[in-house]
C-alpha cells in the first residue's frame, strides 16, 4: 500500500511579494487541525516605507502559527501584544472569539535589504474553544527542541517526536516540525501522527520512489513510519495531527463550524465592532461575503 495519498502543488500569487498557498485546496481542505498553509517569500521590502506591510485585519476560530526562515516581522494585536518574531521562533496567536493584528516589516530589515521568508499556518480551534478569549504566546527558538541525525537538523515546533516535546501550548493533538536537510539525509516521519503531510520549501526529497520538489506538499497515509530521503540539500516542514472534530467553514480570515458565525464576524468587521490594535490607524477592508462559499 502506498504511503502517499496525494501531492499538492502550491498556487503562487503576487500580493506585492510572492505567496505560495498549499492549504486549503479543493482536494484537501485540512491536514489534522491545519486548515491553511502559506509559504511567503523570499521577499525584499523597500526602505523608508510601509509598502506591503500587512495592515490590521481580524480572525476568529483559529490559531495563527508563524515561523520564519529569514528576516523578521513585528506583530501587533488587539490584546496589546507587540512582538518581533525572528527565524526559529514560534508566534502562536489563538484568535478565539475575535482578535485583530498587523504584521509589519521592521525598518532594519528594510534598510538592509534582507530577505523575509517563512511559513504561516492556521490551526482550527476545537469547537469548544472557538469562542474563548484571544491569547498570544511567543516561544524563542532556544526554547524549542533542536537536534541532528543522519544529515538532518530538526526543530520541533509543536507536539512530540520520540522523547522530545515542544513547550508550545496546543488546543488539540498537533504536530509541526522544521527540518534542514543535507543531500543524502534520511529520516522517518513519526508514525504516531494520525493525519500528516510534508512540505518541501527548498530542495528535493524522495518518498517511496516519488520525487517531491520545491512548492509541493505530499499528504501521507497514517499508520506506519514513512522513510524520507533528501536527493538535494533543502528545507522541509512536517505537519499534522488528529482529524478535525467537525468540518470547518472558511471565509477570508475567519474559520468556524458555523456559517452564521462567519456572517456575524463579517458584519462586525464591516461595522467596526472588532477591538482595535493600539497604535494602529489602518485596517484591511473585507471582500464581499459570498454566503454560498462561507
Amino acid at each position: 500500500m502506498s504511503t502517499a495519498i496525494q501531492i499538492l502543488h502550491g498556487q503562487a500569487r503576487d500580493i506585492g511579494f510572492t505567496v505560495r498557498r498549499l492549504l486549503p485546496q479543493a482536494s484537501q481542505r485540512a491536514v489534522g487541525p491545519f486548515v491553511f498553509l502559506d509559504h511567503m517569500g523570499p521577499a525584499h521590502f523597500a526602505s523608508g516605507t510601509t509598502e506591503n506591510d500587512v495592515r490590521p485585519h481580524p480572525h476568529i476560530g483559529l490559531a495563527t502559527v508563524t515561523y520564519l526562515f529569514s528576516g523578521a516581522i513585528i506583530h501587533r494585536d488587539s490584546i496589546g501584544v507587540v512582538q518581533r518574531i525572528e527565524p526559529g521562533a514560534v508566534n502562536w496567536m489563538r484568535a478565539g472569539r475575535g482578535v485583530v493584528h498587523s504584521e509589519r516589516i521592521p525598518a532594519d530589515i528594510r534598510d538592509n535589504d534582507l530577505d523575509v521568508e517563512g511559513i504561516q499556518m492556521w490551526v482550527a480551534l476545537p469547537e469548544s474553544q472557538q469562542e474563548e478569549e484571544p491569547v498570544f504566546y511567543h516561544y524563542p527558538a532556544t526554547d524549542l527542541p533542536e537536534w541532528e541525525e543522519e544529515g538532518a537538523r530538526f526543530h520541533l515546533l509543536v507536539g512530540t517526536w520520540g522523547a522530545r516535546s515542544s513547550p508550545v501550548e496546543q488546543p488539540s493533538e498537533t504536530f509541526y516540525a522544521a527540518g534542514e536537510l543535507q543531500a543524502g539525509a534520511r529520516f522517518s516521519f513519526p508514525a504516531h501522527v494520525e493525519e500528516r503531510a510534508l512540505y518541501v520549501a527548498q530542495g528535493e526529497i524522495e518518498v517511496e520512489g516519488q520525487r517531491i520538489g520545491v512548492g509541493e506538499l505530499i499528504v501521507l497515509a497514517p499508520g506506519e513510519p514513512v522513510d524520507v530521503h533528501a536527493t538535494q540539500a533543502g528545507r522541509v516542514m512536517l505537519l499534522g495531527g488528529a482529524p478535525l472534530d467537525q468540518p470547518r467553514h472558511m471565509w477570508w480570515n475567519f474559520v468556524s463550524t458555523s456559517r452564521e458565525r462567519i456572517e456575524q464576524a463579517a458584519a462586525d468587521w464591516e461595522a467596526d465592532r472588532f477591538p482595535k490594535v493600539p497604535g494602529e490607524h489602518e485596517r484591511i477592508p473585507a471582500p464581499p461575503l459570498l454566503k454560498s462559499r462561507a
